[in-house]
């Protein structure tokens, strides 16, 4: 059971969403619970939101290109799939969790939370699709087919213009204003069975780390360390 402090957390949550319909707020909770919270024995075994971000990996993607097949009635399929990629991508998830501001109710063990876990990019797309699986499984797909394009309405306007996010190139761009400074990447370790790879990027300026990203391909992950980089150099 939520205790009363929390109730109001997740009532507050959906409210600045102007989420008016009964929402199931246990399921809402469970979206939000990193497994590293469970891990400490703070939470009941088996209830963070993996499962849930399962789903609304693929809640997502069904709205986004339902949206896009409908909405660009000119655009090729191959047009198409770049817009997909570059609006369903961590980096435009991150953006959409930060938006709706999911890191301040996210649960987080304690060695997570010391770490910075609550704005970890991977912890945030994370617990946007589960909030998305949350509201899909107590309110239906209309009704969260909303909230999604509302959200990533601005990604979306920028995909349909042709920026598909290429975050390395924005940023070897900014970066190439000191003709000193330069930028690499490394991978930094992959996880996961060819079908289902999990990349580990960084990018480095002049050697220092500037952030790291994630992605199921290593071009994603370097992308998605690049648009971390940029967000927090305020670019």
């Amino acid at each position: 059971m939520l205790d009363v402090q929390r109730k109001e957390q997740l009532e507050k949550l959906l409210g600045q969403l102007q989420i008016k319909e009964k929402v199931d707020l246990q399921l809402v909770n469970q979206a939000l619970i990193h497994p590293s919270f469970l891990y400490e024995g703070k939470g009941v075994s088996g209830m963070h939101n993996q499962r849930l971000e399962f789903l609304g990996d693929a809640v997502v993607g069904l709205v986004i290109a339902q949206h896009l097949y409908e909405k660009y009635p000119d655009k090729t399929e191959g047009e198409l799939t770049k817009m997909r990629a570059a609006i369903v991508c961590e980096a435009a998830l991150v953006q959409g969790a930060r938006k709706m501001g999911l890191g301040e109710y996210l649960l987080l063990g304690r060695g997570e939370e010391q770490m910075g876990g609550a704005s970890r990019v991977s912890n945030l797309a994370d617990c946007f699709e589960a909030f998305i699986a949350a509201l899909y499984l107590s309110l239906g797909l209309k009704k969260v087919r909303r909230v999604i394009l509302t959200v990533l309405k601005t990604i979306i306007e920028n995909a349909a213009r042709g920026d598909f996010g290429d975050y390395k190139t924005k940023l070897q761009e900014h970066i190439q204003k000191d003709p000193k400074s330069s930028v690499q990447y490394q991978i930094l370790r992959e996880e996961g069975p060819d079908h289902a790879k999990k990349f580990w990027a960084a990018v480095y300026l002049n050697e220092g780390e500037l952030a790291r990203g994630t992605g199921k391909t290593k071009k994603e992950a370097e992308q998605n360390a690049a648009r971390e980089a940029l967000h927090k150099m305020g670019v």
